[in-house]
């Protein structure tokens, strides 16, 4: 047989789907999404639509960690470095639960509905 160094070069690697989902919770309509091609983490309120805007809160702790509205995708997004790109991710999903939380809670969704990604 073929040396694993010999296989290795053959290996036929499958493109995961970019952007791709990490987090969802449907109740509170939030999703969290990482784009390597873009190289940022993205948070979606709802389908993007403009009546699916979060509370001024909402958005206060958004622009607070550092993410920024862009309007052509209708997502907040935060630049993944390099130099950071594990805290940034660790961040990123810390950020999901936090405004999911926040948005339950204006909702009025119990905590026992909770679903943790």
């Amino acid at each position: 047989g073929q040396s694993f160094a010999d296989r290795v070069g053959q290996k036929k690697w499958v493109s995961a789907p970019d952007p791709f989902g990490i987090a969802k919770d449907n109740l509170a309509g939030v999703r969290l999404f990482e784009s390597k091609q873009d190289r940022q983490m993205a948070i979606m309120f709802g389908e993007g639509r403009p009546e699916d805007k979060p509370s001024q809160a909402v958005i206060g702790r958004m622009k607070e960690a550092g993410y920024r509205w862009n309007p052509s995708d209708r997502i907040w997004v935060h630049p993944v470095r390099a130099d950071s790109a594990m805290s940034t991710r660790i961040d990123a999903e810390k950020l999901y639960q936090e405004v999911r939380q926040m948005i339950r809670q204006e909702k009025g969704i119990e905590a026992t509905q909770d679903i943790p990604f």
